[in-house]
């Protein structure tokens, strides 16, 4: 699939998506300054959410709708979301900025007036949030813009997954992705068992990557060696921003080191080759081959007194000290001079 002018596959570096989330704290300038970190960083797209609280939830107090554990505890739905909101008066600025600065932003809307503003800002992608994956017809209209998406999949069992998918594709979209996710803030490393990756890309052959929730970068760089393609991480200016997400996203320098790391891991998965490497021929030197420890003059049989394996690696390899023992050398050798095939004579009658 393609975003913009970036392709995204296995053959390509890791699409790298910063996920500005509410890390504004309610002030468009903050969101300016993370649209800069993210294009000094690397990144290669900025993800919004678009949505206002009354397109997600009510404003209702009864248990339902109360948060009670985790990071929002005590706040309603409805506060979060009002907290957490970006301004859809913002989001033609955001876009104009992001443009000017070369680096693609789009969104995950969360309900059809939140596309249709994305679709007047010509989106060039969407992004289904995880606790979406379910809401088939939002995922069906979004799909009808034709435009590439990438379906987050946490809490989704396999079947649910398969169904958006299934959506997906039956409605128009032919540019499809879904991200491996784990659906808690901050979760643990050790719930996002990394090999379903592998799975994913076997049983839905679709471009597979991550939305990592973890709180270093272990997790998303190691999820390269198991083919995921994209990366999506929430970012910051301050960890300790106070705001809804500051406290399990990448501040600048993490971001920085992501980006890089990221590739690196992508591009020492190369091809398989057994071939040695060009940097390895300096080494040679430190493999062990045959040389001569006594001088030998032209005539004289070889034997383990006066051939040793030893290092350097110029010399015939130590597997033919065997075959080589009992020959005839047909020049003079001296201490030191490599064993070459040149300098024996094999017939021993």
């Amino acid at each position: 699939m393609q975003i913009n002018n970036r392709k995204i596959s296995n053959h390509n570096p890791p699409f790298m998506i910063a996920e500005m989330s509410a890390n504004h704290n309610g002030d468009i300038n903050n969101a300016f300054k993370i649209i800069d970190m993210a294009k000094t960083c690397g990144a290669h797209a900025v993800k919004m959410q678009t949505y206002r609280p009354d397109t997600i939830t009510m404003d209702i107090n009864s248990s339902d709708f109360m948060i009670d554990e985790g990071l929002y505890a005590g706040k309603s739905l409805y506060e979060l979301y009002d907290w957490a909101h970006t301004p859809w008066e913002w989001h033609e600025e955001l876009f104009n900025y992001a443009a000017k600065k070369d680096i693609t932003i789009f969104s995950s809307p969360f309900d059809n007036t939140a596309v249709d503003l994305l679709e007047d800002l010509n989106s060039p992608a969407y992004k289904i949030a995880s606790f979406e994956a379910i809401d088939l017809p939002l995922i069906k209209y979004v799909a009808q813009t034709k435009k590439p998406m990438i379906i987050s999949t946490g809490i989704a069992n396999f079947d649910e997954i398969k169904e958006a998918i299934e959506v997906s594709r039956e409605n128009g979209c032919s540019e499809l992705a879904i991200l491996h996710c784990v659906s808690s803030y901050p979760a643990p490393s050790s719930d996002y068992n990394l090999k379903t990756i592998i799975d994913m890309k076997e049983k839905f052959k679709i471009q597979v990557g991550l939305s990592d929730h973890t709180l270093d970068n272990i997790t998303a760089i190691s999820s390269i060696a198991m083919g995921a393609s994209i990366i999506e991480k929430h970012v910051t200016l301050n960890k300790f921003g106070g705001g809804p997400d500051d406290s399990f996203s990448l501040d600048k320098e993490n971001l920085s080191k992501l980006c890089q790391d990221l590739f690196i891991a992508w591009e020492s998965l190369g091809k398989v080759d057994y071939s040695v490497k060009k940097s390895e021929m300096a080494n040679i030197k430190f493999r062990r081959s045959l040389y001569f420890v006594k001088d030998i003059v032209k005539g004289d049989k070889i034997s383990d007194l006066n051939v040793k394996s030893i290092r350097p690696g110029y010399g015939l390899p130590p597997k033919y000290f065997d075959s080589i023992v009992g020959s005839m050398v047909i020049k003079d050798c001296k201490k030191g001079d490599p064993v070459k095939a040149t300098d024996i004579n094999l017939d021993r009658g």
